[in-house]
């Protein structure tokens, strides 16, 4: 089926780290373009959409932010779970996302700063036939889907090890359980995502809370534990209430696994999330400021895009041969840039990030944009 074209425009200067890391540019107006395109206007205050309807079927939004923040844009179900998602688009910068869009209600949310509920605009998809796909792409995601729910299953036994070691007091036990815990998670992390409310409950970092919720009080999941290990360098009555809190969290994660609404186009937007979050939070040491344990997230974050690049495969491969062969090169580039850094070939164990120079920062950077860029078109070319 032919792609139908959403175009998300915001207003400001340009960014060029993310530039590379959110995709290619095209023009954009208010209005529909030549190419059928639905325009999104989101300044910093608004979000304006000037198409309402469009039909269902494969949709790309073409993504351009002339903001004057960093914002994300969401096309959400009315229930608030995600059907598709690019975040960290900088000022200046576009980015082109291609999504298999069911009929029904929606909401377009722009995020300006990413916070908050965003700015939203009702929207239609038209049409009661779905999408059709060839036996390559159901088996792509029935196969995927047996991936994230294996990943979902084996976490649950690693992170009861570290809240074992977090409820017993054992800080330097629960230091060593802590970035294994979180291999699962970081590998299918775009599908945790997608459920909208499991994410803050488990990932969020202290400057991720939303504006009004109490760090003491509102604030749980890994990362508050991390704090506590590393930083304080104690556990209280209170980590042990959120080593309980994050099991019962995760073991919620894992039974909707198997409910998760996953397309080949979804896998192939994950994919580029994944290296979304290694660009902004890992690369940048801000994931796991406290353990300094971010390499072992890169390392998942990169796995779980590579295997559903390898799922789709032979459907981009009949499509666009020439993109497979970069991202095949990138891909192997970038593992093994990172194996330089993994102390244990046989095992997750990698260099402390604190320890890692910023050339060599950049250089991982470099690596990550480089594979990006290819990396945002995989939806496009599993659809042609």
């Amino acid at each position: 089926m032919r792609a139908v074209r959403l175009s998300v425009v915001t207003a400001a200067a340009t960014a060029a780290t993310l530039a590379a890391v959110t995709g290619c540019a095209q023009k954009s107006d208010a209005s529909s373009d030549s190419n059928g395109a639905i325009q999104v206007i989101a300044k910093d205050d608004s979000c304006e959409v000037s198409a309402k309807q469009f039909p269902a079927g494969h949709v790309e939004l073409a993504v351009e932010n002339r903001g004057s923040k960093v914002t994300e844009v969401y096309v959400l179900y009315p229930d608030d779970r995600i059907v598709t998602e690019r975040e960290n688009i900088g000022p200046g910068t576009k980015a082109t996302i291609t999504a298999e869009i069911k009929a029904g209600d929606y909401e377009i949310a722009c995020k300006p700063g990413m916070k908050g509920d965003g700015i939203r605009q009702k929207v239609t998809a038209t049409g009661a036939k779905g999408t059709k796909r060839s036996p390559e792409m159901d088996s792509a995601v029935a196969a995927y889907r047996q991936y994230v729910q294996a990943q979902a299953d084996e976490t649950l036994p690693k992170v009861k090890v570290f809240t074992d070691a977090v409820r017993a007091g054992d800080v330097e036990a629960a230091k060593k359980a802590y970035a294994e815990s979180r291999i699962g998670w970081e590998r299918t992390e775009p599908v945790a995502e997608s459920f909208g409310d499991i994410d803050p409950k488990v990932d969020v970092r202290e400057d991720g809370l939303e504006a009004g919720q109490d760090p003491v009080k509102d604030w749980t999941g890994w990362h508050r534990l991390e704090k506590a290990l590393w930083q304080d360098k104690k556990i209280g009555d209170r980590e042990k209430q959120l080593a309980d809190l994050l099991d019962k969290d995760l073991a919620d994660w894992v039974k909707r696994v198997g409910k998760a609404d996953i397309t080949p186009t979804s896998m192939a937007n994950g994919a580029k999330e994944l290296l979304d979050e290694v660009a902004t939070g890992k690369v940048t040491g801000e994931e796991e400021r406290y353990s300094h344990t971010d390499l072992v997230d890169f390392k998942a974050n990169v796995e779980g895009a590579q295997k559903s690049y390898e799922l789709l495969k032979p459907v981009a491969q009949k499509n666009d041969p020439k993109l497979v062969a970069e991202l095949d090169k990138q891909f192997a580039a970038l593992n093994t840039l990172l194996d330089k850094y993994r102390t244990d070939k046989t095992s997750y164990v990698f260099t402390s990030y604190d320890k890692v120079a910023d050339a060599q920062r950049k250089e991982l950077s470099d690596g990550v944009n480089a594979l990006a860029e290819p990396l945002s078109k995989l939806a496009a070319a599993v659809v042609k």
